[in-house]
């Protein structure tokens, strides 16, 4: 009697650490959806989940269609953030993920201002280095030096440095 009573246990116990898991394997949430702007889906975009506590936990760059997927999210609900390569939010959203509705998909846009007020913050970034650039030649730096970096700024910023370059004609070269 005592060892069925003890095998009985056992097997108890056993299955309620499989339904446990199960459970626990349900509660594993998505949250996706799309990016875009005013001339349409936006690629190349950071979105980060953030949690109630304001902890990033999870993150995806947008692709060419402006789609994204964050995965591995328990249960809760979630502020949605696209943020530039510049660091600048250009949009904001909310998703809750809830025991039965692990899914959530999210449309966000970001507007004309919030895509010029991060190309300008980029740009300033790059123009910043373009003087520290410019004051570097002054001293004997190659010009090949100068261009990398503000190509190196540039892209730290998220934006495409452009820089065109000429022959020194003057005398004293």
């Amino acid at each position: 009697m005592k060892r069925t009573l003890a095998i009985a246990l056992a097997l108890t116990l056993a299955v309620s650490q499989f339904v446990s898991l199960a459970a626990q394997a349900q509660l594993v949430g998505l949250i996706s959806g799309t990016m875009s702007g005013p001339a349409g889906p936006l690629a190349g975009v950071t979105v980060n989940v953030v949690n109630a506590a304001g902890t990033v936990v999870g993150s995806a760059v947008t692709t060419a269609t402006g789609s994204f997927s964050v995965g591995s999210l328990a249960a809760g609900t979630f502020g949605v953030q696209a943020v530039s390569a510049a660091g600048a939010v250009l949009s904001t959203s909310a998703a809750t993920l809830a025991a039965g509705a692990m899914t959530a998909t999210v449309s966000m846009t970001a507007t004309a201002a919030a895509l010029a007020g991060a190309a300008a913050g980029a740009g300033a970034a790059a123009a910043g280095a373009a003087a520290a650039g410019g004051a570097a030649a002054a001293t004997g730096i190659s010009t090949a030096a100068i261009v990398s970096g503000v190509a190196a700024a540039a892209g730290a910023a998220g934006v495409t440095a452009a820089v065109a370059t000429k022959e020194d004609a003057s005398p004293s070269r």
